[in-house]
């Protein structure tokens, strides 16, 4: 275990397809080629802002259609951080993301290969410290227990429910799952329709559902960790020891032409968080400390996955080694939103 990468995802690899559709169901003409995808893919690229390869750990199920050029992609980014498994006999995990109007769905094209802890024992990634699983409460009930099978194995555990299955029947496998969870994360309107809240998303709905999480009880003796995602509202950070904060979103609604695509924000922003919770010794919270809390780091790499669609771009500067993702330093981006926030708190202490 002493070797076990930081971060490990049990979220898929998938192949994005695209159709585009008006408001009536009429094509519109635009079209986008397939692409990388995937809760895990995004989920590992947000921890690898922040992290070298060998500290990463994701499995890709490799199917008989898996291109050159995905490969290519996935490795630039560091050969370390994947373990690729071949399926011969099929083709790789395939989804469809159909836009009507203003509104998404999403939709299987092949049969998914799920993960579960299992999958990890015979690759380098077994036992990692901070596990990510994007599921149903009910399937993550499943895994939990793998986990507890593996004695001196208590990773982490960062649950991110899947959307189709933020729904009220899936409550009580919820209720039963959180005490095995440390970092719990839907985005807003997947907490509410869990809650059986109503609708809009408001700050104080977003509030008053971490709320309710907490007085369930999540994670051991109730000492994990409500996250709520807002997008553009920012997350919402809430412990029952350090009660709630915002943290903003480092783009804003006044980032005109910074936000192209929002697939993946959610995904990354929780590797990000994993990453974060390691450079930031374990701090949710204290954005006066110098390292800076741990839902930064989280922002930022959500920052960079919706500045285009795909995932973001590495470049390494050849002489000093450093890394640039889309041209820009992601530190220098955390040490940004840390001022924003101190400003915030400079201006309210007055």
């Amino acid at each position: 275990m002493a070797d076990a990468p930081h971060f490990v995802t049990l979220g898929m690899f998938i192949i994005d397809d695209f159709s585009f559709a008006d408001q009536d169901g009429n094509p519109t003409g635009k079209t986008l080629p397939s692409q990388i995808g995937g809760g895990g893919t995004y989920a590992a690229i947000g921890a690898r802002i922040w992290l070298p390869p060998h500290r990463i750990g994701m499995i890709v199920d490799r199917g008989n259609d898996f291109s050159k050029d995905i490969q290519d992609k996935l490795l630039s980014y560091g050969a370390n951080m994947w373990h690729f498994r071949n399926h011969d006999d099929r083709g790789t995990t395939r989804a469809l993301n159909s836009y009507r109007g203003d509104s998404r769905g999403f939709q299987y094209l092949t049969p998914r290969i799920r993960l579960t802890p299992r999958d990890l024992h015979e690759t380098r990634f077994a036992w990692p410290k901070a596990l990510h699983f994007v599921c149903s409460p009910t399937r993550a009930l499943e895994i939990i227990s793998e986990v507890k099978q593996v004695d001196g194995w208590e990773p982490t555990t960062i649950f991110e429910p899947i959307p189709d299955r933020c729904v009220p029947e899936e409550l009580p496998s919820l209720v039963k799952a959180l005490p095995f969870i440390s970092i719990l994360s839907p985005n807003a309107e997947e907490a509410l329709s869990l809650l059986s809240m109503p609708s809009p998303v408001t700050d104080e709905s977003i509030e008053a559902a971490a709320a309710r999480f907490l007085d369930i009880g999540v994670g051991g003796a109730g000492r994990g960790c409500v996250i709520i995602r807002g997008g553009a509202l920012g997350a919402y950070v809430a412990t029952r020891a350090n009660g709630g904060r915002w943290v903003d979103a480092f783009w804003t609604l006044h980032d005109n032409g910074k936000v192209i695509d929002v697939t993946g924000a959610g995904n990354s922003f929780l590797g990000g968080l994993a990453a974060g919770l390691l450079l930031a010794g374990g701090d949710f919270y204290e954005v006066s400390q110098q390292r800076g809390v741990a839902t930064l780091y989280a922002a930022v790499s959500a920052s960079f996955v919706i500045e285009q669609s795909g995932l973001p771009a590495l470049s390494v500067d050849s002489e000093s080694g450093f890394e640039a993702w889309n041209d820009d330093i992601p530190h220098r981006r955390v040490n940004a939103l840390r001022r924003r926030h101190l400003d915030k708190i400079r201006n309210k202490d007055h």
